[in-house]
């Protein structure tokens, strides 16, 4: 895991479906998912909201792979949903107003969680990236996970691009992760001493009905239950590829990094749950490039500095893998035009609203985005 010799990564996207007149969502998905399975087969699947698709990438060890798999899959997402009539738009909330209740899709997972939530779900409609290394000790990935839970309001922070939510501006640079926090069951996992601790605490989270099932907990960073990787999930989708590819790449180096302390015997540090549910509130409020808590060694510091300690932890894995000028290069684009949250604002005050927003958001993602990498200049 060290060197030349990287872990392989794989990213999960999830997209809302828009109707081009309304910019209204549709409830299309399992349509638009039959289509594009015909072209790229498991790597689509359908989502808790039936107005959702969800696109995976095979693992791939360079990022320039997984760049072009996410391009792969994105374009038959997009030529399924446009045959469909309705277009692919990655933002982590719905931009206008959302009519009627929300339409879930057919999984007995999903409908058992409406009736275990109930009102709760009636506006449950958030997109994700969720990003996978390949870490296949369980034990290890536990232990890895207590090193890389005070990185995760950063994380919510560099990925926050939901400042709109069903035709208002919620004042939030990351909205998703705000609905997902009112959810006893999401957001940061607790501190585990081993494999087995974490187990007890999903059980008993699960015994008072706040978690459907405990082998499938739904926190921001776990082990996943079927797959061999540790399991990023606190990040909002985005709809440039370059920003998703970097930012995978950086979460690739702070496990590397943080599993290699965890197995010289490092437990990690004891971050007090309370401190980090409320970074990650911070840093959903503030987006880049505001300021948090640092959920590790305390204080409240400027996210870009933040970005700096992590860049340093991470510099010698990003290095041996070849992957800093990917991320440099999306720390710059960050430094000249802002975050997801930022530009949706931007676009909103140019003179097409929150549907020219959409529009936007919709360009976006059909063409990947219009950040280039180049550029080394680290943050």
């Amino acid at each position: 895991m060290t060197g030349s010799n990287p872990p392989t990564i794989g990213v999960e996207e999830e997209y809302f479906l828009v109707d081009p007149a309304t910019r209204d969502v549709a409830p299309v998905g399992a349509r638009v998912v039959a289509r594009a399975a015909a072209a790229v087969g498991d790597l689509v699947a359908q989502e808790f909201a039936s107005h959702q698709v969800e696109g995976r990438t095979p693992p791939c060890t360079g990022l320039d792979r997984l760049h072009d798999e996410i391009a792969r899959v994105r374009a038959a997402l997009v030529a399924a949903a446009r045959e469909e009539g309705v277009r692919l738009c990655a933002s982590g909330t719905p931009v206008v107003e959302a009519h009627g209740p929300l339409r879930a899709g057919e999984h007995p997972r999903y409908r058992a969680g409406l009736e275990q939530y109930r009102a709760m779900l009636d506006d449950f409609s958030v997109s994700a990236l969720h990003v996978h290394v390949h870490l296949p000790d369980r034990e290890l990935a536990v232990l890895t996970g207590n090193h890389l839970r005070p990185w995760l309001p950063l994380l919510v922070a560099l990925s926050a691009n939901s400042p709109y939510h069903r035709g208002h501006d919620t004042g939030y640079a990351g909205w998703r992760t705000v609905i997902r926090g009112r959810f006893p069951c999401l957001g940061p996992p607790p501190y585990a001493a081993s494999l087995e601790d974490h187990r007890r605490l999903a059980v008993a989270v699960a015994e008072t009905g706040a978690m459907l099932e405990p082998d499938m907990p739904f926190w921001d960073l776990r082990p996943h239950p079927r797959l061999p990787t540790l399991e990023v999930r606190c990040m909002d989708v985005s709809p440039v590829i370059a920003d998703t590819v970097a930012l995978a790449g950086l979460v690739r180096a702070l496990v590397v990094s943080s599993a290699q302390r965890a197995a010289e015997g490092d437990p990690g540090p004891r971050v007090d749950a309370e401190v980090l549910r409320a970074a990650c509130w911070r840093a959903a409020r503030d987006g880049w490039p505001g300021s948090g808590p640092d959920a590790g060694a305390g204080g409240v510091e400027p996210v870009a500095e933040q970005a700096r300690q992590a860049v340093r932890q991470a510099r010698p894995l990003l290095d041996g893998y070849g992957d800093r000028p990917r991320v440099a290069a999306f720390f710059r684009r960050l430094a000249e035009s802002g975050g997801g949250a930022h530009r949706q604002r931007s676009w909103a005050g140019t003179g097409g609203g929150l549907q020219g927003v959409v529009d936007r958001l919709v360009e976006a993602t059909e063409h990947g985005g219009t950040g280039g990498d180049g550029g080394v200049s680290t943050p």
